[in-house]
């Protein structure tokens, strides 16, 4: 069976300077940290539609995809995890006040000032955010470092 990758979509929702994070409930080492609302691909769905629903189920607002703009891609691998494609997204409009739709996945929603993030943010939704400062379209997590190799002239 060939390897797949999972294709994972994530919202910064940003206004007035502040970005909305979630606090993450789960049975796992994230549990507590803040995440961007995301999710995965599903089959048959474009990465926008993916950004569109995933905000909506986990937030309540309705976003344009038109809205949306790619800021970020990042690859990421972990032992014991499924390998990722991320795919970050920047919304600065949208419709319907963010609420908690998944108190089961999540403890709660928070604004916080783009110059006062919180330490406690996952690092992979990290560097996503990260990009809306830098403009760094690409990162990758986990892999290996590769060792530049010789050059084979003389």
């Amino acid at each position: 069976m060939t390897a797949r990758h999972l294709v994972d979509v994530h919202v910064l929702l940003i206004r007035d300077g502040r970005l909305l994070l979630s606090k993450r409930r789960s049975d796992d080492e994230f549990d507590g940290l803040w995440h961007l609302p995301a999710g995965k691909l599903e089959a048959g769905e474009s990465a926008t539609a993916a950004a569109v629903r995933e905000a909506n189920e986990e937030t309540g607002v309705h976003i344009d995809p038109a809205d949306l703009r790619h800021i970020h891609t990042s690859h990421v691998v972990a032992a014991g995890r499924d390998s990722r494609l991320g795919l970050f997204f920047e919304a600065s409009h949208w419709t319907g006040t963010p609420t908690n739709r998944e108190p089961d996945r999540c403890h709660e929603l928070r604004w916080f000032p783009l110059d006062a993030l919180p330490d406690a943010i996952i690092p992979y939704p990290a560097a996503g955010i990260r990009a809306h400062f830098t403009g760094t379209p690409y990162s990758e997590r986990g892999w290996p470092a590769v060792t530049p190799t010789a050059s084979a002239e003389g």
